[in-house]
């Protein structure tokens, strides 16, 4: 998957800021992808109103014939993306937890059970219900990775795409 088509995800599910997204445009365009609004994104300064920013990237991805995903689409990549994250020890517990911001749809068992523990946090939990909330977290999201129909190139949330 490139770069721009992971993007789709992530920025319907609200995890890639727009100031990231001038600097993805001008890789993007690195990797041989070309549109009109593609370049005028590349050519932005990372502070640019991000307004204009996000308009240009959905043109850009209009263009390419890239579509959006819908939110329940971009929430699932979410719950995936961050279950193989903390699958492989790239996400600790917390950050899964506190990352789950957006309103998430799980329609999988698997998803529903991820979704449910990450849920369970709370920074009140007592130090020792901590231990079994993060291992039934972790157990979780080994579930959701080894069952997930939309597979392990979502990509990690935040993570910068190669």
């Amino acid at each position: 998957m490139d770069r721009l088509q992971h993007s789709a995800w992530q920025y319907v599910a609200e995890t890639l800021p727009p100031e990231e997204l001038p600097m993805l445009a001008a890789h993007a365009l690195a990797d041989g992808r070309d549109s009109p609004a593609l370049r005028k994104l590349a050519g932005l300064p990372r502070r640019s109103d991000p307004v204009e920013v996000r308009e240009l990237y959905v043109l850009a991805l209009r263009e390419l014939g890239i579509p959006l995903p819908d939110e329940e689409t971009a929430g699932r990549c979410l719950l995936v993306s961050l279950a193989f994250g903390l699958a492989k020890g790239e996400l600790s517990p917390k950050n899964v937890a506190d990352r789950l911001s957006m309103t998430v749809a799980a329609r999988t068992r698997e998803e529903t059970r991820f979704l449910s523990a990450a849920a369970d946090y709370s920074e009140w939990i007592p130090p020792d219900e901590l231990l079994g909330w993060e291992n039934d977290l972790i157990t979780a999201a080994h579930a959701l990775a080894a069952a997930t129909d939309l597979g392990p190139d979502v990509g990690e949330p935040g993570a910068r795409p190669a």
